[in-house]
C-alpha cells in the first residue's frame, strides 16, 4: 500500500495524529464497484476522486468511472490497462484489485460506504481550513485584518457546507439540460407563467417570469422615485408568500416565495419596518411616525404588525459595508435560515477591498458589482441591488432614464442581468405647476389626472428576456407600488 499522508498539528510538542480515513471502508466500496458495476451509480452522484483518502484509491475510482461513463464494464482485466502495474514490490496493482474484488461489500451497502468516505473527506478538509486558518493568525500580513481572514474562513466553511470543497468546475451539458427542464417544471408548476419568484406585480412578471435565480437585477432611479418603496414592496411580497418544509437536517426547503436578506445601507431596520407597516395597514407612514392615528388604526397596526412578524424577512441596516462584509453575511444567513432573495439598498454606499482604496471609484464599483454577481451565482439567488442615477438626467427635456445614465455605468451595464428603472412622471409635473387661473394650469390639470398615481417601470436590459415599460400604480401616502388596471379589464362603463 502506498504510504499514507499525515497532517501535522500546529503544536509540535504533542504527538502526530493521522487525518480522519477509513481505508477499510474505500477497499470494500472499490471492490462493490469491481464487482457489481451497478454500485458505482450508488455513489457517482455525491463521491468523487478526490474524496478518497489513498491516492491509489483515486486513481482506480477515477479509472472505473470513466470505463463505466463509457458503457463499459469494469472489472480487474479492464482496468488494469490504464493504471500502473506494480503497486508494491512484492504486488501487482491487477492482483490488489483482485483482492479488492474478493473482499468487496455488496451493492446494497456501497452507498453507506461511499457516505463514510465522504464524510471523512469533509472532516480533513475542516482540518486543512483549521491549519490555515492557525498558520495565516500567525503570519498575517498588514492587509490581512482579522476581520478579512474571518470572511475567508467563512466562505471556506460555506463552499464545503453547501456543495463539499470539489463543487464547481465544467458542468457537462447533460446537468445543464436537466437544470433546464427543472426550471421549465416549476414554472409550469406555476400555471406555466413564472419560472422564478413572483414579485406580486403582474405586468412585471410577465414580461421577466418572475426573479431569476443567479441573477443580478440593478434597480435605479432619480432621488424621490420611489426605488426603495418598490424594493420593500417586492421583498415583503416575496417573504409574506414563503410556503416550504423543514428537511431532516433542520434546513427549510422553499416551495413558494422565499426567505429574503435587506442590507439598508442607507434607512435604519425600524425606518424599513415603518414603510412596509404602512404599506400593509394602509396608514400614512408620516401620521405613523408622528402618532396621528387614531384606535381603530391602531388597532389595524397591531393586527398588521402581528402578521409581519411571523415572514422570513432579515434586515442588516450595519452602514459602511464592504462588499466583502456583505457577501460574508449573506453566506451566513444562508447557512443559518436560508436564503431565497438578496436586496441590497443601495450600490454607491458599499465599499471595495481595502488593497484598492488608492484606486478611482470607477475600478471600486467595478470590483462591487463583479463580486455580487459572483455571490448570486455562488448563493443561487437573485440579488436586487440599488443605485443612483447621475443629474445628467435632469438637464433633458425628456427626463426617463436610460442605460448611459447609471453612475459608473459601465461595470453596472456589464455585470447585470437585468437593468430597471422607476419613473414618475407626476413628480417631475407637480413641480411645474403654472400660476393658478392662467391657461397653461388647465392643460397642467389635465396632464396631472392622466399620470396622477401612476409610476412606470422600465426594462432597459434583460439578458433572457424582453425589454419594455410596465404601468404600476403608486400610491405615495403607503409609499406602496401596485398593479393597474387595465383599461381592457375594466368592467363595461354604462353610458
Amino acid at each position: 500500500m502506498a504510504e499514507q499522508l499525515r497532517l501535522v498539528r500546529p503544536d509540535e510538542d504533542k504527538p502526530t495524529r493521522l487525518a480522519p480515513q477509513n481505508i477499510e471502508a474505500e477497499q470494500a466500496l472499490l471492490g462493490a464497484i469491481l464487482v457489481n458495476n451497478e454500485a458505482f451509480y450508488r455513489v457517482s452522484d455525491f463521491l468523487l476522486p478526490e474524496h478518497f483518502y489513498e491516492p491509489i484509491h483515486r486513481q482506480i475510482y477515477e479509472v472505473m468511472g470513466k470505463i463505466i461513463r463509457a458503457g463499459k464494464v469494469a472489472k480487474p482485466e479492464t482496468a488494469k490497462s490504464f493504471l500502473p502495474e506494480q503497486l508494491l514490490p512484492d504486488m501487482s496493482l491487477y492482483q490488489y484489485l483482485g483482492r479488492l474484488a474478493a473482499n468487496a461489500t455488496t451493492v446494497i451497502n456501497a452507498a453507506d460506504f461511499g457516505q463514510v468516505i465522504y464524510d471523512l473527506a469533509i472532516r480533513r478538509n475542516l482540518i486543512l481550513i483549521g491549519e490555515e486558518m492557525v498558520a495565516t493568525a500567525y503570519d498575517a500580513d498588514v492587509e490581512a485584518t482579522p476581520a478579512r481572514q474571518i470572511e475567508e474562513a467563512e466562505k471556506a466553511l460555506f463552499e464545503i457546507a453547501e456543495k463539499g470543497a470539489y463543487g464547481g468546475g465544467f458542468l457537462n451539458f447533460s446537468e445543464a439540460l436537466k437544470h433546464a427542464i427543472t426550471m421549465a417544471g416549476e414554472a409550469y408548476g406555476r400555471d406555466g407563467t413564472l419560472s422564478g419568484t413572483a414579485t406580486g406585480l403582474n405586468d412585471l412578471d410577465r414580461l421577466m417570469g418572475g426573479l431569476q435565480r443567479s441573477d443580478l437585477i440593478i434597480l435605479a432611479a432619480r432621488p424621490a422615485m420611489g426605488k426603495t418603496s418598490l424594493a420593500t414592496n417586492i421583498a415583503f411580497h416575496v417573504a409574506k408568500s414563503w410556503r416550504g418544509t423543514v428537511t431532516p437536517d433542520g434546513h427549510r426547503k422553499t416551495e413558494e416565495g422565499g426567505q429574503v436578506g435587506f442590507f439598508s445601507l442607507e434607512m435604519s431596520a425600524e425606518q424599513l419596518a415603518t414603510r412596509i407597516l404602512a404599506e400593509q395597514a394602509e396608514i400614512s407612514s408620516s401620521d405613523i411616525r408622528r402618532g396621528n392615528i387614531h384606535e381603530s388604526q391602531f388597532n389595524k397596526l397591531v393586527e398588521v404588525s402581528n402578521l409581519m412578524s411571523t415572514v422570513p424577512l432579515y434586515i442588516d441596516d450595519t452602514g459602511g459595508l464592504s462588499v466583502a462584509q456583505l457577501a460574508a453575511r449573506a453566506r451566513r444567513l444562508k447557512r443559518q435560515k436560508g436564503l431565497d432573495l438578496l436586496i441590497v439598498d443601495y450600490l454607491q454606499l458599499l465599499s471595495g477591498s481595502s488593497k484598492r482604496g488608492n484606486e478611482n471609484r470607477v475600478q471600486e464599483l467595478t470590483e462591487i458589482t463583479t463580486t455580487l454577481k459572483a455571490l448570486a451565482k455562488e448563493l443561487e439567488v437573485p440579488i436586487i441591488a440599488l443605485s443612483q442615477l447621475s443629474r445628467q438626467v435632469e438637464n433633458r427635456d425628456d427626463k426617463h432614464p436610460q442605460l448611459a445614465d447609471l453612475r459608473e455605468s459601465g461595470s453596472i451595464e456589464q455585470d447585470a442581468d437585468v437593468v430597471l428603472f422607476v419613473y414618475r412622471e407626476e413628480y417631475y409635473l407637480k413641480n411645474k405647476e403654472p400660476k393658478e387661473g392662467s391657461p397653461e394650469h388647465l392643460k397642467w390639470q389635465e396632464e396631472m389626472e392622466q399620470v396622477h398615481g401612476k409610476a412606470e417601470v422600465i426594462i432597459g436590459k434583460q439578458r433572457h428576456g424582453p425589454t419594455g415599460t410596465v404601468q404600476l400604480s403608486f400610491e405615495a401616502q403607503f409609499t406602496r407600488f401596485g398593479n393597474l388596471a387595465h383599461a381592457d379589464y375594466l368592467p363595461e362603463r354604462m353610458e
